[in-house]
């Protein structure tokens, strides 16, 4: 049967079918969420009241090496789509190449840094050439979901916030008329703060302006009304909660009830899409992270004090909102299945370890170089690199410096650490003095904390060793580079019968057994920093500074009988034990 076809257009408000609409939408990223639970939280958003649904678009995903496109399972853009339709939803898909979102690199590939002078979000033609490629792809899948075509999407985004990054209206043009080429054929919308000149430099002709903010409408409204003359007002992210990042004190949250007359105050004046409504986790090495004065790298999960929790459960926060949403629309009759129940398995202990320099050359292929070369020339997006070099014998070392170093590295020498660089601590030239005596090899095991997603940073987002390693003021040649992932094929590489050492970065493999798969949380006390794969999947990352406590287990990622959960632990730091509990830590 052909599904009906529809027809948003945008005159002093927004026109559905001739008749006006205001769209009442809320955010999840199907990214964030595995498949098994997408049609749950569609379901929730639409008994919440929303008629919507947004969603960004995530680039270094759907195309994770040059011309090389997934949308499969976690990735299938369509089936989101098709499910939130058959939910009674209509969406706003946000495909621009950048997207922001506390997502690492805003969305964009790493794989764009391996050229040489990359300049990004600008009409720089090999990145617009890259844009149309990936396009080309993207909208053979976004184009026939379209609702003039019987889909959901009755809005797109041409780029994100992009009036707080540059003011080049010719790459506007650029993406909204690579945007109509591929088929788009529904309203076009930017989306900025309404502050400063940011509405300016975001916007362009062929496209509706809107507004980013998370409170006091009654001022922002206006500075968006003045700046589009008669067009419909909307808030495409009303920010209800907030990200955490690597050591902040606390899990933030924010007040439900000031929340919902903010959510009023918006709905008096026009449309609206809540972000988040559901935040969903970062899985694998997915943050982002912010950079002002220093490195911000956000935390695995995702939660965002959104309306549902990071696995799904309704707050009060959701049930303040409806009230509101309630007086502006008619809420659907809509039956929700239980939330899926939190199993609380117990401890586990470790069943057998090894160093991760007992397994190097196993695991990886091994680039050699004079000079170190940086993740991107590795052909590497995520995780670990490992720099690896012979030193002169009977040469002392007395200083050390890494020049264009991302985001943490351990300095070893024969294995031993000899200290650990984060930041601002990479800057920086240190002394040697305590390694006195001959060393044969020097180790530096690097991270990609999460490319910076927000900001004038991003072209300056290469990881491991981009520069060189001044050993007592000079550059040291000679290397060999292992790039780690931390992916489902390199956890099949490790042999588990080499030797571990304690105090060294290490895996460790913790078998366990379930009879009925449910929600869970990892709790990693007493372990220091690393990364969790489940059954082949990455969970995300961990570290003891908080605030973030327990990962987040779905699950669809659950086998009925045994499971194996893998660790790496990169500080030497490690319990012989982990537990699945019911309940969540957030910090």
């Amino acid at each position: 049967m052909t599904a009906a076809t529809h027809t948003l257009a945008i005159k002093d408000q927004f026109y559905l079918d001739s008749r006006p609409f205001q769209i009442i939408s809320g955010s999840i990223h199907y990214f964030r969420v595995v498949p098994a639970y997408w049609r749950d939280r569609l379901r929730k958003l639409r008994a919440l009241g929303c008629n919507t649904v947004e969603t960004y678009v995530p680039w270094n995903l759907h195309e994770p090496r040059p011309g090389e496109f997934c949308f499969t399972g976690m990735l299938d853009l369509a089936a989101f789509l098709r499910t939130a339709q058959e939910e009674g939803l209509y969406a706003i898909v946000r495909p621009s190449p950048y997207i922001c979102g506390e997502w690492e690199f805003g969305g964009l590939p790493g794989w764009l840094l391996a050229e040489d002078g990359m300049k990004l979000r600008c009409s720089y033609p090999p990145f617009l050439e890259r844009v149309r490629s990936y396009y080309q792809k993207l909208f053979s899948i976004l184009t026939p979901l379209q609702a003039d075509r019987g889909g959901p999407v009755i809005l797109m985004q041409v780029e994100n916030e992009y009036g707080a990054y540059g003011d080049e209206t010719g790459y506007l043009a650029a993406l909204r008329d690579c945007m109509r080429e591929n088929g788009a054929t529904v309203p076009f919308i930017t989306s900025d703060g309404p502050w400063g000149d940011y509405l300016n430099g975001g916007s362009i002709d062929g496209a509706l302006p809107t507004a980013n903010f998370g409170s006091n409408a009654p001022k922002q409204f206006p500075v968006l009304q003045q700046h589009i003359g008669s067009g419909p007002l909307m808030c495409t992210e009303f920010w209800v909660g907030w990200f955490d990042a690597w050591g902040d004190a606390a899990h933030h949250t924010t007040d439900a009830a000031t929340c919902a007359q903010e959510l009023d105050e918006i709905l008096k004046r026009g449309s609206v899409n809540i972000y988040m409504f559901h935040g969903g986790t970062n899985f694998g090495f997915t943050n982002g992270s912010n950079y002002y004065d220093h490195l911000q790298p956000d935390v695995t999960s995702y939660d965002y004090d959104a309306l549902l929790t990071e696995d799904g459960r309704l707050t009060p926060k959701y049930h303040a909102f409806q009230k509101v949403i309630a007086k502006y629309a008619p809420l659907p009759e809509v039956t929700l299945d239980p939330p899926a129940p939190r199993k609380a398995y117990g401890s586990f202990p470790v069943q057998d370890a090894v160093s991760l320099f007992s397994v190097l050359e196993e695991l990886a292929d091994c680039t050699e170089s004079p000079w170190p070369l940086c993740m991107e020339k590795l052909g590497q997006n995520f995780g670990y690199t490992c720099y690896v070099s012979a030193l002169k014998p009977n040469v002392p070392i007395e200083k050390l410096q890494l020049i264009g170093a991302n985001d943490r590295a351990q300095v070893f020498f024969d294995r031993e650490l000899y200290l650990t660089l984060y930041d601002h601590d990479l800057l920086r030239e240190h002394p040697a003095a305590p390694l006195s005596g001959s060393r044969s090899e020097l180790e530096i095991l690097t991270e990609n904390m999460g490319r910076v997603n927000y900001g004038p940073r991003m072209e300056q987002q290469r990881k491991g060793i981009d520069g060189s390693v001044l050993l007592n003021g000079h550059s040291h040649a000679g290397w060999k580079m292992y790039p780690l992932p931390m992916d489902a094929d390199m956890a099949r590489k490790i042999d588990f019968s080499k030797p571990y050492r304690t105090g060294t970065p290490s895996f460790y493999r913790i078998p366990f057994t379930v009879e009925q798969p449910g929600d869970t949380f990892l709790d990693l006390t007493g372990w220091g920093k690393g990364c969790a794969l489940l059954n082949g999947f990455q969970l995300g990352r961990f570290w003891e500074i908080g605030p973030q406590k327990h990962l987040y287990i779905p699950a669809p990622l659950l086998r009925q009988g045994e499971n194996e959960l893998l660790l790496f632990e990169s500080e030497g730091k490690a319990a012989a034990q982990i537990t699945l509990t019911a309940e969540p830590n957030l910090g």
